[in-house]
């Protein structure tokens, strides 16, 4: 079995539920750890699936001045301080095609954001990136929809067999 389908089976099997959570962005290297190493203890506690999840790269601010994130590079490092020194998984998202390969190296799931749900050839890098696709669903768009789409660029016969996908609504 795959990393990626043992993730997949334990995130399913999870019980209660599992977690998604950290900083919507990374910020000091110090906040990061300090943030990942709460989440660890909390997956410790309370016996549960916690998957650490940050972005190196806010492109969507309203701002355009606003801090955005430590970049691609440096933030693929801090997430992958993250995994060595609490053995979280991590996710984070990406918004271009050239970014896929590089994220798929170091986090466990690739988050595609909502606003760019319809972007399928962003969906089918991050589909054969051999890695979970966190895929925010778009508002306009079914998440069946959505499905279709990348089970057909990724040339899958049957979109219901593509079960390392997680389809969740933007809250």
């Amino acid at each position: 079995m795959t990393h990626r389908h043992a993730l997949a089976k334990a995130l399913r099997e999870a019980s209660p539920f599992f977690l998604i959570a950290g900083p919507c962005v990374l910020e000091s290297e110090q906040v990061v750890m300090a943030i990942a190493d709460r989440l660890a203890n909390v997956q410790k506690d309370l016996q549960i699936p916690v998957v650490f999840k940050a972005s190196f790269d806010k492109a969507n601010r309203q701002d355009i001045r606003s801090y955005r994130g430590p970049g691609l590079e440096r933030g693929l490092e801090m997430l992958r301080q993250v995994k060595e020194a609490t053995g979280l998984p991590v996710l984070t998202d990406v918004h271009e095609t050239h970014q896929v390969a590089p994220v798929a190296e170091v986090a466990d799931i690739i988050q595609i954001p909502a606003f760019l749900s319809r972007q399928t050839d962003l969906l089918v890098a991050a589909a054969n990136s051999g890695r979970l696709v966190n895929l925010k669903k778009g508002q306009m768009l079914s998440a069946e929809t959505m499905v279709q789409h990348i089970a057909i660029g990724a040339d899958l016969k049957d979109w219901r067999a593509f079960n390392f996908i997680v389809v969740r609504p933007t809250l």
